[in-house]
């Protein structure tokens, strides 16, 4: 019976030997190649689901279901333990990585078919689902970190993949640099917390540094600045959380990692790297709640609160003026990911992760979606050069439209809708200002009308470019995954309604302490779904005489508003911004 959790290990083992192994294949084995990546993740896949079983039966309350410790490694006096930890956040972040990451692949192997280093390419996302995979089983920060900082690696290595390309050299170096930014906090925070609590396991008999003992201790110590020494700590935690999880102002690397092939941006995007971040929050969310007083948040929660709110709005006013049809996506990537932050604010662990959780899988679709049309318009991007693919492209529109209205938040039907809601329920009922809950109800709206825009002019009317006129539907191994994401974002939606909260439930049984026990109110049902068909109808009626147009006509919005337009056009100038100062002064230096 507990032969899963004594070997947790073999998930993040199984991809980390297929990348061993691919890295010995010769490019006239890239099938074979695929073919032990599309394996190894899928038995890791079966792996994750009974993990996540086993917890189901284990039925723990309070405390990790099962907790894993060896010794590392000793120098002197020092002794460092690391292991891993099986409850309801580690087990729904392994599925959701080695299901979504299962689907990517296989997806890849179609994409990438005619690529001549196809084979590094599935020896680097096996390496990436490795560093991913021990990085959410951790039990030690140390080891967190560790497979934190691989998870960095890989992603350069995936980004860059196009190496001879300008643009992808340069995004590559970009999300490296930039994310390591924010780590600096990260690591100055552990080192931090290490040394208050003598140790940087997570659970340990009681002796783990979020466990009572621990954090008892750290609740009275405060810092010459009147801050609390566990407030300060989590604040230098959450700077790692925003570089990785792409949060202003760090967001800067995210839309540019779309650089890389389009099965990354889908890897990078949905199921791994960008969610490492909210993951971190949520594991340490007992040390980041500590010192809240007459049922205020503490301040981490509050930081969390508004650096999601933030960024929800940036990334969603952004996306409005975008062109390129996976930088549209990765904008709507940094403002979800706003949401998520948002959430684990103002609702706790649970309310956050159950957006991060559905988001994965209509994310990844919408990108996989935006791959095959990239595939069937012969490597058109430009989604002004569009249009028409409706009909050319059957499966691809009709599984996309599901992600887009998941992520809009079309009501009822769609997992995004109920996640979404949580967190809208959430931040209304969070005491202090009303703001981020009235911006996240602007981004919401905001977000169903930028979709629309992207879907009427993608797949509405006629052909506006040779590209578009010459598609053609994807192969069976590239819409296969497409159909199987489209079917389990509406299938997720039954698990997620605060009429029978399932995944919430699960969530909550190890992670009830600060998070959203209520179920969302009738009112905010109502508002959140007017807000979203509103948003929706709003982009039908604006974008309404695009289908007939032509690529060189300008956006509708840019001809009523060229100002506001050329501004978010320009992504608020945030770039221009950091290569006049902070990049300068380095040059300086």
């Amino acid at each position: 019976m507990d032969f899963i959790p004594r070997n947790l290990w073999l998930i993040p083992a199984l991809p980390l030997a297929a990348a061993g192994i691919g890295s010995l294949v010769g490019p006239g084995r890239r099938r074979e190649a695929g073919i032990l990546a599309v394996g190894a993740m899928a038995i890791a896949a079966l792996l994750s689901l009974g993990a996540l079983l086993w917890t189901l039966e284990a039925g723990h309350s309070g405390e990790p279901a099962y907790v894993h410790n060896v010794p590392w490694f000793e120098a002197g006096s020092l002794a460092i333990s690391a292991g891993w930890i099986l409850d309801p956040l580690s087990a729904s972040m392994l599925l959701m990585i080695t299901s979504v990451g299962t689907l990517i692949v296989l997806f890849s192997t179609g994409y990438m078919a005619h690529d001549e280093r196809a084979h590094r390419f599935f020896t680097f996302l096996s390496f990436f689902a490795a560093a991913m995979l021990g990085l959410v089983m951790s039990n030690s920060l140390l080891l967190l970190f560790v497979c934190w900082e691989l998870v960095g690696v890989a992603s350069y290595l995936l980004i860059g993949f196009w190496f001879t390309r300008p643009a992808a050299a340069a995004a590559a170096r970009k999300a490296f640099l930039t994310t390591r930014i924010g780590d600096l906090g990260l690591l100055l925070g552990m080192l931090w917390l290490s040394a208050e609590t003598g140790t940087l396991l997570f659970f340990d008999a009681g002796r783990g540094c979020l466990e009572s003992s621990a954090l008892a201790g750290l609740s009275g110590m405060m810092t010459t600045t009147g801050l609390p020494v566990s407030a300060a700590i989590a604040l230098l935690l959450l700077c790692g959380a925003v570089g990785k999880s792409g949060q202003v102002p760090l967001h800067v690397w995210l839309p540019d990692a779309m650089e890389g092939p389009t099965p990354v941006s889908a890897l990078i995007h949905a199921a791994t790297m960008v969610a490492a971040g909210v993951f971190l929050m949520a594991r340490v969310f007992p040390l980041a709640a500590l010192g809240g007083a007459d049922g205020l948040p503490a301040v981490p929660q509050v930081a969390l609160t508004w650096v999601g709110a933030i960024t929800a709005l940036f990334g969603a006013l952004t996306a409005v003026a975008q062109y390129d049809i996976k930088r549209i996506l990765a904008y709507s990537t940094v403002s979800q990911l706003g949401f998520m932050m948002m959430g684990l604010g103002a609702g706790g662990p649970a309310v956050g992760m159950m957006h991060l959780l559905t988001h994965a899988g209509f994310k990844a679709l919408l990108f996989l979606g935006a791959g095959s049309v990239i595939h069937g318009c012969h490597h058109e991007q430009d989604i002004r050069n569009l249009g028409g693919l409706r009909t050319r492209m059957r499966v691809t529109y009709a599984t996309y439209a599901v992600g887009m209205m998941a992520l809009s938040g079309v009501p009822v039907f769609f997992s995004g809708f109920w996640s979404k809601d949580a967190i809208l329920h959430a931040l209304e009922l969070r005491p202090g200002s009303h703001l981020p809950f009235l911006i996240a109800l602007v981004t919401a709206g905001i977000t169903a009308f930028y979709m629309t825009r992207q879907v009427i002019y993608v797949f509405a009317g006629a052909p506006r470019s040779p590209e578009a006129a010459s598609a053609h539907e994807s192969p069976p191994v590239m819409t296969l995954p497409l159909v199987v994401l489209a079917v389990t974002t509406v299938l997720l939606s039954m698990l997620v309604t605060p009429f029978a909260p399932v995944l919430e439930r699960y969530l909550l049984s190890l992670l009830g302490k600060g998070a959203l026990t209520g179920h969302a109110a009738w009112g905010i049902l109502f508002l959140s779904g007017i807000v979203s068909l509103s948003g929706i109808a709003l982009g039908a009626w604006v974008y309404r005489r695009v289908p007939a147009g032509r690529a060189s006509d300008p956006d509708p919005l840019q001809g009523r508003f060229p100002r506001l337009f050329g501004v978010l056009e320009r992504r608020f100038s945030v770039d221009e911004f950091y290569a006049a100062t902070v990049v300068r002064w380095t040059h300086l230096a």
